[in-house]
């Protein structure tokens, strides 16, 4: 990358309440509103991640977040599959309503798959909603890897170009080609799991971490060699379950996950600094 990550730390004042003594907060940041529980666990995740790296010394800099859990959400994959949109959008409204009438400045998503419908929901507020997909492939192209979102996507560039991006995701945002428009549009080469590791993908998704269960690494090993061979440059994690894999593993230097940059665009936007 040409431009070396710019980081903010908080210069040693640790949690000295007396450095946030002059803060205005409400001039300074703007609030953030997610639809989340989809499922519950990233939501969780995401949340984490957006205290962990907002560069803060006291509660007072930190976001103001209104965060919706709607774990009743109907099931996105399900939707697409199906074509029953008019639930799903109907809770989409409400929730995305709710958080402009509450005053949130930007809105998140931490679904990948929910942002098939996009267009539909940022139709129902006012309030700019990140797109993530968008967001994930400008930074996979920027060079952006595991950890390395602290960068500003328009200042850098990779050492090597990127010109095969795999997604690994649900049969829904693989299916809907979610990132495929995104790729397209951005002029690289989209790379999607055979049928066999389909399966293991959504398995992982399903049947390990939304299930609550410790997944089953080898389906992701499965289908990273299958992208080695393919010779993508860049693996998006284009599903929030899949964030939680980093628990157990350490994640090979060509992935990128989509929650990072997800999160980090969520605090810039809103006007605060961001730390790895």
């Amino acid at each position: 990358m040409s431009a070396a990550p710019v980081r903010f730390a908080s210069g040693g004042r640790g949690y000295d309440t007396r450095n946030c003594a002059s803060v205005t907060k409400e001039a300074a940041m703007e609030k953030l509103g997610v639809i989340g529980g989809m499922g519950a666990e990233a939501t969780s995740y995401y949340y984490d991640q957006v205290v962990r790296h907002t560069a803060a010394a006291c509660d007072q800099e930190h976001i103001d977040m209104v965060v919706l859990s709607k774990s009743t959400m109907p099931d996105r994959t399900l939707a697409i599959k199906t074509g029953e949109h008019a639930k799903l959008l109907a809770t989409m409204k409400e929730c995305a309503q709710a958080l402009e009438s509450l005053g949130c400045a930007h809105i998140a998503i931490p679904c990948n798959t929910s942002h098939y419908f996009y267009d539909q929901i940022q139709s129902f507020t006012k309030v700019p909603i990140i797109h993530m997909p968008r967001e994930s492939v400008r930074y996979a192209l920027a060079g952006a890897v595991m950890g390395e979102c602290e960068f500003d996507p328009n200042l850098s560039m990779p050492a090597e170009p990127v010109r095969k991006i795999g997604i690994m995701g649900t049969d829904g945002t693989v299916g809907a080609g979610v990132y495929g428009r995104e790729c397209k549009a951005a002029g690289v080469e989209v790379v999607y799991p055979s049928e066999k590791r389909q399966n293991d993908v959504m398995s992982l998704i399903y049947d390990d971490v939304k299930a609550g269960r410790e997944p089953d690494m080898d389906k992701f090993d499965r289908v990273m060699w299958e992208f080695a061979r393919s010779g993508c440059d860049r693996v998006i994690l284009a599903c929030t379950e899949l964030s939680v894999l980093q628990k157990y593993r350490e994640m090979p230097e060509i992935t990128l996950d989509a929650m990072d940059v997800l999160v980090r665009e969520s605090i810039i936007r809103c006007g605060a600094p961001y730390r790895l």
